[in-house]
């Protein structure tokens, strides 16, 4: 099975390069499951129940989120109504959604995705090694899930590593979000299990993580904020991992970034027909 993930949509121009290219993008890479973060995709600030609609009519099977996950108010309804619509596991008990979700994907087996989110530099939110526990024993792969990615959306990347090896042997891909920028650490780790610190956002490269540099670089060098951020509309770079799993098992046999597009050098795994 080919699992495809993609960083996080950050604005309109990220929204219009996947909306556009992940069609073609499925197809050439022959993908059963394509997994987004969409937690920045409004205007650089949480989500939509229209932009989820039109991530899902172009190809996408499930939605992850982050910190950002209810900087639009109307997240918080929509969350209860769509079950591929997954936020971070670890908020506190009671809050809206799930943290996790099985997926079918387009050959017919159960994904398993798994959200959750890091509390160093982060918000103060429950023991997500703790969550992604649970939701793994709920759920183990090769007994209840054909295959499990596990998107940790956190600012240290010692602690997306250690989640990683948390989860080494139990889940097929553990991808970190959050950082906007990604790493080139791509590895099957001791145990099977797909891993990189962070796939990279989705987003015009010419910018502050995204967002428009004239405000992010007057706040560093005035410590005065004069405006509000705004995401950069410049042409998009693409930016994921592609995971191939060994159907007996569901851990990973190869693992690969993926860039499309905008400033970035391109990647595409030399395995497939790309």
């Amino acid at each position: 099975m080919r699992l495809l993930f993609l960083g996080d949509l950050v604005g309109r121009s990220a929204r219009d390069a996947v909306v556009s290219h992940l069609p073609s993008l499925r197809k050439r890479l022959d993908v059963d499951c394509v997994v987004v973060n969409g937690e920045n995709a409004a205007g650089g600030f949480g989500i939509t129940g229209a932009i989820c609609e039109e991530l899902f009519d172009a190809g996408t099977d499930a939605i992850t989120l982050g910190n950002h996950a209810w900087d639009q108010k109307e997240a918080l309804v929509h969350i209860e109504r769509e079950g591929r619509l997954i936020r971070p596991a670890n908020f506190p008990a009671g809050t809206p959604g799930r943290g996790a979700a099985l997926i079918e994907a387009r050959s017919g087996a159960q994904v398993l995705v798994v959200n959750a989110m890091g509390r160093v530099f982060m918000d103060a939110l429950d023991d997500p090694f703790a969550a992604v526990e649970r939701e793994l024993g709920a759920c183990p792969l090769g007994v209840a899930a054909d295959a499990i990615l596990v998107d940790f959306h956190g600012e240290a990347t010692s602690e997306k590593m250690a989640m990683g090896h948390f989860c080494d042997g139990r889940a097929s891909l553990v991808v970190g979000t959050h950082s906007h920028v990604p790493t080139a650490d791509a590895q099957i780790l001791p145990g099977g299990t797909a891993y990189q610190t962070d796939a990279g956002m989705c987003g015009d490269y010419d910018s502050v993580i995204g967002m428009e540099k004239e405000e992010p670089l007057n706040r560093f060098t005035t410590k005065i904020p004069s405006g509000r951020f705004q995401p950069a509309l410049g042409p998009a770079t693409i930016c994921g991992v592609l995971v191939e799993t060994d159907s007996s098992t569901g851990l990973a046999i190869r693992v690969e970034p993926v860039r499309m597009g905008g400033r970035l050098h391109a990647a595409m795994p030399q395995w497939t027909d790309a």
